[in-house]
């Protein structure tokens, strides 16, 4: 990247936050760093100082349009604009603020068309709340705006300060990241991705420690839902090599209805990317739940445990884990490449809770997750490795981790 600009994109609504995007850009350019203001205003508008306009990527009449029909074409316009922008090298950060419609619009554009590791900031009067829709599985930073953006003002002065300064500093650290004379070992590492529970946590240090003294780097995620669904976007993305999906809890959560699931599409990401994929059942054993108080009634004769103020579990059943090991297996039979793929049945015990004599451990439901798990990838590539030994036990992990360094050896 020899050719990359220290350029920051400014993004922001210039029919209504006009003057707070000057400020903000003029305070860039003190650290010496470039700001193009790009308008992703409702009305277009016409200043010397808006470096992108409108026409610039959008080349549709709005005039007919709702407000929320507007946000939807402005999202499609200038999200492959924004991306090409990255691809060529011509910015190195990116900063939007607004209340919510311009939040919506900003942070859309962020997670299509940036990836991980490349810097984003949005200042917004919604940042206090739950961000969780903005910022989705990205490294998005929200900065809260205290007051409207509706006025420079004693108080949104230094938070537009504080914001400029940090988002032209990211982009000076992003830019001498990048150089080519930089670049250390890790780049050319290969890259592996672990998943983990607290219930797995002994299984997953052990696998981490394995991959890493093989030259590896580990991303762990922890499977809570936001974990997953990061995972499987990472893997679209290119920016993973392999896979040693341990724990695969969350979709008993998406099954069963818990708080943790990380959508339909989770276990397929590395399938359709054809890329090593080495898979355990680690907590299929519990589905996650909020406070004790806000358990659904209909879950009331389960085996309830109150992991901590905030988190109940209840233990799934015979059926629930039929179906989860029926689903597990039509997810990895789609995979591109089969041969690349490898299943281990902890027949010990799914987590620190399945084990013999602990609170989850269920013979039945543990037999009836194995049996349709196999039923359903009977007669395929894949294999499957029955070990006695639980998910924790010393040397499962190690033997899931040697399997994914085959398959990526090969």
């Amino acid at each position: 990247m020899s050719d990359l600009v220290t350029t920051v994109l400014l993004m922001g609504t210039c029919d209504t936050k006009f003057e707070e995007l000057l400020f903000i850009k003029a305070q860039i350019c003190k650290h010496g760093v470039k700001a193009n203001l790009m308008d992703v205003g409702r009305s277009a508008i016409a200043q010397k100082e808006i470096e992108i306009s409108r026409s610039d990527f959008l080349d549709q009449n709005m005039s007919s349009l709702n407000r929320g029909e507007i946000a939807k074409a402005m999202i499609a316009a200038a999200t492959p604009f924004v991306k090409r922008l990255h691809q060529r090298n011509k910015i190195a950060g990116v900063i939007s603020l607004g209340g919510s419609w311009g939040t919506s619009i900003g942070s859309a554009i962020m997670r299509s068309a940036l990836p991980v590791g490349f810097p984003k900031l949005i200042v917004s009067t919604v940042a206090s709340g739950s961000v969780s829709n903005f910022v989705g599985q990205t490294d998005i930073t929200m900065m809260n705006s205290v007051v409207d953006i509706a006025g420079l003002n004693s108080i949104l002065d230094p938070t537009l300060t504080n914001a400029a300064a940090m988002i032209a500093g990211a982009a000076k650290a992003f830019v001498s990241r990048e150089a080519p004379s930089t670049h250390n070992s890790v780049a050319s590492r290969k890259r592996v991705a672990i998943t983990m529970f607290g219930v797995t946590t002994p299984a997953a240090d052990a696998a981490r420690a394995v991959l890493t003294n093989e030259g590896y780097e580990v991303l762990v995620f922890h499977a809570t839902g936001n974990g997953g669904r990061a995972m499987e976007n990472l893997i679209r993305e290119g920016r993973i090599d392999g896979v040693l999906d341990l724990t695969t809890t969350e979709l008993a959560d998406e099954l069963v209805g818990g708080i943790m699931s990380a959508g339909p599409d989770r276990l397929t990401a590395a399938g359709q990317a054809g890329i090593p994929q080495v898979v355990s059942l680690g907590a299929l054993d519990m589905v996650n739940f909020g406070p004790r108080s806000t358990l659904p009634d209909k879950f009331n004769d389960r085996n309830i445990y109150e992991h901590n103020p905030d988190i109940t579990i209840i233990r799934t059943t015979v059926q629930e884990c039929r179906v989860l090991g029926d689903q597990i297996g039509k997810k990895l039979k789609a995979a591109k490449r089969p041969d690349r793929v490898r299943v281990f049945v902890p027949l010990g015990g799914l987590s620190m809770l399945g084990v013999e004599g602990g609170l989850y451990h269920d013979a039945s439901a543990d037999k009836a997750l194995f049996g349709a798990l196999q039923e359903s990838l009977h007669g395929t590539e894949i294999e499957v490795i029955k070990d006695g030994r639980a998910i924790n036990d010393d040397g499962f992990a190690a033997e899931m981790a040697k399997a994914l360094i085959e398959f990526t050896k090969r």
